[in-house]
């Protein structure tokens, strides 16, 4: 059970309302001859290549362009983009249930490092979930790295998250599958649940 003094929730989106497989990207860049992608993107790190497309800062089509040249390898933007979403799986229904109670109970709110590649993905997958509903509806607001520019586990990206909803650190819950996320979220001044598989958000009592 939470503090009682919690108020406010922001929820990130890999792991734990969309199920990912960090393994499944990695496998495929590999099968494509990028053998050393670890050390260039994992759930806990990423290069600055990979941190510049989680803030906006370049496209997605100067993303390719300097995989291709740094890799020195030859794949088409089609090749690169299934290899970098093969980490997306399912977004299963009954976590969305499980929120429509929640945003009853608390004011949520959505932030995730993300990306405009994973992004239009992701909107596929949720669009064979929910039809034409809009998942972003679900929260009071749905903030995402490459479009707020600001990506975790940076604490002023928190921050910024706070101030645009004035939102007091010490009331708001976050939760994240990834404890450097965590750690910046506790800096910030934020309450903190790390969601450790095989525990599922469904399983927290909220």
């Amino acid at each position: 059970m939470i503090q009682s003094t919690i108020k406010n929730i922001i929820f990130d989106l890999g792991g734990i309302f969309l199920n990912i497989d960090y393994a499944l990207t990695e496998k495929a860049f590999i099968q494509l001859g990028v053998t050393n992608f670890a050390d260039l993107y994992t759930q806990h790190t990423a290069s600055t290549l990979f941190e510049d497309l989680e803030v906006g800062k370049i496209s997605s089509e100067r993303f390719c362009n300097t995989l291709r040249s740094s890799t020195n390898i030859q794949l088409t933007n089609e090749q690169i983009y299934t290899a970098w979403n093969a980490m997306l799986l399912d977004l299963p229904m009954e976590r969305l249930m499980w929120l429509e109670q929640i945003k009853n109970k608390y004011n949520i709110y959505l932030y995730s490092n993300t990306n405009a590649i994973h992004y239009e993905a992701f909107c596929k997958i949720v669009a064979g979930v929910i039809g034409k509903k809009n998942f972003n509806d679900y929260f009071i607001k749905a903030y995402y790295s490459h479009i707020l520019g600001l990506r975790k586990p940076y604490a002023a990206s928190y921050t910024a998250v706070l101030k645009e909803q004035n939102l007091i650190a010490s009331e708001t819950l976050f939760i994240d599958d990834t404890i450097k996320n965590i750690e910046g979220a506790i800096q910030a001044g934020l309450q903190t649940i790390h969601l450790i598989a095989p525990q599922q958000i469904t399983d927290i009592d909220l």
